[in-house]
């Protein structure tokens, strides 16, 4: 068998999160207080409890769902053996990166906090927005934002085949919209975020990350962490620093990343952390690989290697 780590990004959060980890698992009741302690908030609080709009915060969402994956990443840790390698959705890079050891859950969390406030006020400068874009194929959807001349719009996810993510200003994404319809997609959905992520609208977000970043440590992974980037292998912590500020502004390869782990012998997937949308990707993006989704107590205490 050879694992693969997958670790979900922002909009996993839920009310709720993380209550029944910290009450059935003692690593995981001390892995949420630690975050707690490190920024200084009562974040395993607005996990458990909500309210759900404050948990939504982008400065609130991203340690949150840090917190989450690590804390089921401590609790199934012994049993999991040998790890080949490792990805994350957007935010859920960092998470992969602090199980493969490159930082440490402190840096990290403090980092995502810091990356959800700039994401924010980026969001603020240049409002923009996102929308999801079902049933046209990559080459398809780059051909629409192509077209696109009332503004900014990219492509931001390639999450899977024919659902794919764009991003923009307001003009361009509106305009992106009715292009996508008009070239036969099946489905287009605004999405309710507070900024136009992974796309040049994140600039200055990518510059204050990057200057929190070069104060970080960071060590060489244990194993290969996949890039959104560039959907390759990050071998040394330099690279991960540098691919983890261009991720802000770059679109997320998502499906080329699994891809790229079934290339390289992954032949079991497990997702750690809230939900389990990467697993419903994965049934497109790794067909007839397993991929198991753990968050909540009840599939930890079920969980066999």
């Amino acid at each position: 068998m050879t694992l693969a780590l997958l670790f979900p990004g922002q909009g996993s959060q839920y009310v709720g999160m993380g209550k029944a980890l910290a009450e059935g698992f003692a690593s995981a009741r001390d892995t949420l207080e630690e975050a707690d302690s490190v920024l200084g908030l009562p974040l395993s609080t607005l996990m458990a409890d909500g309210p759900e709009e404050e948990l939504t915060a982008t400065k609130n969402a991203q340690p949150a769902i840090l917190a989450h994956s690590v804390a089921v990443l401590r609790v199934v840790g012994e049993r999991l053996g040998s790890v080949a390698l490792a990805a994350g959705h957007s935010l859920g890079e960092f998470s992969a990166h602090v199980a493969a050891g490159t930082f440490s859950f402190r840096d990290a969390l403090e980092a995502v906090r810091l990356r959800g406030e700039l994401m924010y006020q980026a969001g603020l400068e240049r409002p923009g927005t996102m929308a999801a874009v079902l049933g046209l194929d990559d080459a398809a959807l780059r051909a629409v934002c192509a077209r696109v001349d009332a503004g900014i719009c990219v492509p931001a996810n390639f999450n899977s085949s024919g659902q794919i993510v764009i991003s923009g200003d307001l003009a361009g994404i509106e305009q992106g919209m009715a292009l996508a319809t008009e070239a036969g997609a099946k489905r287009v959905v605004r999405l309710n975020v507070s900024g136009a992520f992974h796309s040049p609208l994140m600039a200055p977000a990518a510059r204050g990350l990057r200057e929190h970043l070069e104060t970080t440590t960071f060590a060489d992974p244990a194993y290969p962490v996949i890039s959104n980037v560039t959907a390759g292998p990050v071998a040394s912590g330099a690279d991960a620093r540098d691919l983890l500020v261009e991720q802000l502004t770059s679109p997320v390869r998502w499906a080329e990343s699994v891809a790229a782990m079934v290339e390289a012998g992954a032949d079991r997937f497990l997702e750690l952390g809230p939900g389990s949308v990467l697993g419903g990707l994965n049934r497109r993006n790794a067909r007839g690989l397993p991929c198991t989704s753990l968050g909540e107590a009840a599939d930890l205490e079920a969980f066999e290697v």
